[in-house]
């Protein structure tokens, strides 16, 4: 119950799911209360005009991808924690797995082992899927490594996790099995803040090893490079708002974490 309520209920504090509930208040009240319909179209539009300029989109995803920047050199670990969002599975017509938006951490998770930094990669994550069939993420991140010449002895496979909680939880049992101490952790730079903390809640050595960044020093340079850049950037983008909507996902899901305790 709590997975079906962490997807709903947050989906009406983001900023499209406001913005449609204050548009259907705005249909139900215009005839008799044309004031709170007045007020409520208003909101939606502020809201939608607001969270999908690049100014603030590119601040609130900063402000989380940057809090763990990768140093120069990646130490070395005795595994790499690859966390699971980052595949789709081969359902027709998709010839194979597909990497989603996210699919760079399991690209950066092959390129630590090519360099050496662990001899394990642990994938972690199960499949979210409501009609109840499909691979578990983690197989599907196994067949990408594999695809790509990472020799399946290497890798090792925790398909029952269903959110990041889970995922330190059930990591920690495969490494307290295998003796392993210290880890590198790989997963999208947004997400890196909570998920470094729960793992780290759950006593595991933990080297952040974040991917999949949204914002980098070029693109925020961009934003006001010239008046024209400026301006243009406060008009509304769908990319902008989704990147908002993630971010805000991230601050939504820490202290949802923190109330139960988890962080």
């Amino acid at each position: 119950m709590f997975l079906y309520l962490s997807k709903l209920l947050p989906l009406f504090f983001y900023p499209l799911g406001l913005a449609c509930v204050s548009l259907v208040v705005a249909l139900v009240t215009l005839w008799k209360r044309p004031r709170i319909a007045t007020i409520a179209i208003t909101l939606a539009l502020t809201l939608l005009l607001f969270c999908s300029n690049a100014w603030l989109a590119k601040s609130l995803v900063r402000s989380l991808e940057w809090q763990n920047l990768p140093p120069a050199q990646m130490p070395n670990a005795e595994a790499i924690v690859v966390l699971g969002g980052a595949t789709k599975s081969a359902f027709p017509p998709r010839p194979t797995v597909d990497l989603s938006e996210s699919g760079d951490r399991v690209i950066y998770a092959a390129q630590l082992y090519r360099q050496k930094k662990a001899p394990i990669i642990i994938l972690s994550g199960g499949r979210v899927n409501w009609r109840g069939d499909g691979s578990p993420e983690s197989a599907d991140m196994a067949n990408v490594l594999t695809s790509i010449g990472i020799p399946s002895e290497a890798i090792v496979q925790e398909p029952d996790s269903f959110n990041t909680y889970q995922n330190a939880v059930n990591v920690h049992k495969i490494l307290e099995s295998r003796g392993i101490r210290q880890v590198l952790l790989v997963t999208s730079a947004m997400h890196m803040p909570r998920s470094l903390k729960i793992f780290q809640r759950q006593g595991i050595n933990v080297i952040p090893a974040p991917t999949d960044f949204l914002v980098s020093q070029g693109e925020l340079q961009e934003l006001g490079s010239t008046p024209k850049a400026a301006i243009l950037n406060l008009f509304p983008d769908t990319d902008n708002l989704h990147q908002f909507t993630t971010a805000l996902k991230e601050y939504i899901g820490t202290f949802i974490y923190r109330l139960r305790g988890w962080l």
